[in-house]
């Protein structure tokens, strides 16, 4: 990790603050913390934690850049899908982590174009500070009365109509790691010796051991499993009375998830455009993700009355929702603009890029209509 930028005085004294709050739960709890807490705390703790502290996360300042942040054109093309569901429905927009807000705004400008807009666009944002964020940018982002039309939520709503909509939310949800050694399944969590260190302990019956069980997996095998994932598919299951549930985000089906040879898992991390491995360090300064299960949130939703209503990757996706003829309204002639959005679509369409590892879930309850994002290249029997 020598080749991580090192942080200034100021971020490691946050960092040391956070550390001694973690340290103090890992003594609280006989020395050691499953590393689903672990990741929590270091992403989530008021204040403190990655999304919850005051830097700079989003674009090119910040430590990774989003489809949304790239170009409107991901939010452009992305309207046509949620105009959809919105005339479907009659029903509004729910929008999970909203990031900066961008996505919102320029959603929000594309669905008045069309003639689509919902009556109000509610965003759940479970961070104090990017909630503030969301809320200082789209002031800028969109007129007055538009605007209006967005209510920030601190919990689920009940009988929601209309689409919930999560852009690389699940990745963020904290995993638990396991250790597959010599026939034993363990739960790799963190001990405190010095700093933080990693220690498996050996997984009882029941909890995740059945389910981990069942993928046969090879010896010195390190994987993760998201059962928090599930628990929030189960919460908008409920939440939602008729409309669709639509996720995008990187990840593979079970079969490839716990393929033999992803014997290093997917958890990564990244630290102003440096992506490393080691969860352990930094805490609070850097993002943590893991790659998601989709298999598991199709299962999650027909467990609890939702149908899955495609699958497929963002590449594919967006062309079903007419990238090309979005990209179309403005002249090739026109470099200045048609330049940048010619970069932007090769970043989200390219197999090298984002167009295969990101993928689109859709969810749906009491909504029989096929989704115009999965007209063509559903890969929903792949789950």
């Amino acid at each position: 990790m020598s080749s991580l930028p090192i942080p200034n005085a100021q971020a490691q004294a946050h960092s040391q603050q956070l550390a001694l709050l973690i340290q103090h739960q890992v003594s609280q709890n006989n020395g050691w913390i499953s590393f689903a807490d672990f990741m929590h705390m270091a992403l989530y703790t008021p204040n403190l934690g990655y999304y919850s502290g005051g830097a700079k996360k989003f674009g090119m300042g910040g430590d990774f850049v989003t489809a949304p942040e790239i170009s409107p054109l991901f939010a452009q093309t992305l309207a046509n899908q949620a105009a959809q569901v919105l005339l479907e429905t009659q029903g509004n927009i729910l929008e999970l982590g909203a990031g900066t807000g961008k996505l919102a705004a320029d959603l929000l400008l594309r669905l008045q174009e069309i003639k689509q807009l919902p009556a109000q666009y509610f965003i759940l944002e479970v961070s104090a500070h990017l909630r503030q964020v969301q809320q200082e940018n789209l002031q800028k982002l969109l007129p007055a009365y538009l605007f209006k039309r967005i209510a920030w939520l601190e919990r689920l709503p009940s009988n929601f109509v209309g689409l919930m909509l999560g852009n690389e939310v699940l990745d963020a949800i904290p995993v638990h790691l396991i250790y597959h050694s010599n026939q034993v399944l363990c739960e790799r969590g963190v001990a405190f010796d010095h700093g933080f260190v990693w220690q498996d302990q050996a997984i009882p019956a029941g909890q995740f051991f059945d389910e981990i069980s069942a993928y046969a997996l090879p010896s010195d095998y390190l994987t993760e499993v998201c059962p928090a994932a599930a628990g929030l598919i189960h919460s908008l299951a409920q939440a939602l009375q008729r409309g669709v549930i639509l996720m995008l985000d990187y990840g593979f089906s079970a079969r490839e998830y716990y393929h033999p040879q992803r014997n290093q898992g997917t958890l990564m991390c990244h630290y102003q455009h440096y992506a490393h491995t080691d969860p352990l360090i930094y805490v609070g300064l850097q993002d943590m993700t893991a790659h998601v299960n989709f298999t598991q949130i199709a299962l999650a939703g027909e467990a609890h009355g939702i149908r899955l209503a495609g699958y497929a990757s963002q590449a594919q996706f967006l062309m079903n929702c007419g990238i090309l003829d979005v990209m179309s309204q403005v002249s090739p002639h026109d470099m200045a603009q048609y330049a940048p959005l010619a970069a932007a679509a090769q970043k989200l369409l390219s197999p090298a890029e984002m167009g295969d590892l990101f993928k689109a879930i859709a969810l749906s309850k009491n909504f029989d209509e096929p989704l115009l994002g999965f007209t063509q290249g559903d890969k929903s029997h792949t789950l």
